[in-house]
């Protein structure tokens, strides 16, 4: 449970995990020098804490982008994933700038995206959780049937 207590405001309590993946444009290897990759790593780790939540864990490859992100429940995953490439784009455009030429209209991520959830239980579990919820409210509902036909 502690890590619902983390994850909770005025309102609600949960966990919102995302395993997120993008391409660069047309894929081109634009992240071939480790201190391009570097660069976009710190980029993304910065957009997170701009915009409120929490990178997990990130890999940034030749072509493409995985970041696991810890988001607040208040924000989307969509929005999420728009600002940090918004974010990352902006200022990869302004540190290096061999890819204007290979961008010339300032579009460096492919509008395409991979989004899944990551739940900190199994899908497996979750059914028996709800299972058993539904068992518990039956047991009680049987309960007050029997008290109930008891007083009459």
């Amino acid at each position: 449970m502690n890590i619902y207590k983390k994850h909770s405001n005025n309102r609600s309590v949960g966990w919102s995990c995302w395993h997120f993946e993008w391409c660069s444009k047309y894929r081109y290897k634009i992240f071939s020098l480790s201190q391009d990759k570097n660069l976009c790593s710190i980029f993304l780790k910065e957009g997170a804490k701009k915009y409120g939540f929490e990178i997990l864990d990130l890999e940034v490859d030749r072509n493409h982008v995985h970041v696991i992100v810890s988001l607040p429940l208040t924000m989307n995953q969509i929005e999420a994933i728009g600002l940090l490439k918004g974010y990352t784009s902006h200022c990869l455009f302004k540190m290096l700038l061999r890819l204007k030429k290979v961008y010339p209209r300032g579009h460096l991520w492919s509008p395409g995206k991979f989004i899944g959830s990551v739940g900190h239980i199994t899908l497996e579990k979750a059914k028996q959780y709800i299972e058993e919820h539904h068992a518990k409210f039956l047991v009680l509902c049987i309960e007050s049937m029997e008290s109930y036909l008891v007083t009459k």
